[in-house]
């Protein structure tokens, strides 16, 4: 398989340059998946392409914390030291967690509570509440929008004219 920069005219479709050319760098046509994505949030968040699409558009609406706390919590899971795992534990717990955390999310606060008394011996599943919490928020409410989005369609209507 030959892994290359992929180049794509995504104009008008994408406007942010930015998001255009993360979509440009993979090993394989970005938008082959798009149309998976109205099938379920988990499409979405299944494919590198559906996180950087859902991370614009989260950005656009000012919540674009939540991606990036349920990225953080799955790159977690895949830790395999303590010493890493203490160390991912806290970054995560004061970016997303901690009450006035510049990217706080927003969950109850027995869960916020509950993660802040374990932070100090965390495990792999220290985050696994919050995360279905901000998944079931990203399922329930972002994603009916993204689907309505323009930054979708237009991405849609660029991989139906392929």
């Amino acid at each position: 398989m030959q892994i290359g920069v992929r180049i794509l005219s995504l104009s008008p479709f994408v406007e942010d340059e930015e998001m255009a050319i993360k979509l440009c760098c993979f090993p394989k046509d970005p938008l082959e998946d798009v149309e998976t994505w109205s099938e379920s949030v988990d499409k979405v968040l299944s494919c590198k392409a559906g996180q950087i699409a859902l991370r614009e558009f989260l950005k656009s609406e000012y919540s674009e914390e939540n991606i990036l706390f349920w990225i953080a919590c799955e790159e977690y899971k895949k830790i395999k030291t303590v010493p890493e795992m203490i160390s991912s534990a806290n970054r995560i717990y004061s970016e997303f967690v901690q009450t006035e955390a510049p990217r706080q999310i927003n969950i109850d606060c027995s869960t916020r509570e509950n993660i802040t008394k374990n932070i100090s011996k965390p495990t792999l599943n220290s985050f696994d509440t919050a995360q279905k919490l901000i998944y079931s928020l990203m399922a329930r409410d972002c994603y009916p929008r993204f689907l309505k989005s323009d930054l979708y369609q237009g991405l849609l209507r660029r991989a139906d004219s392929r």
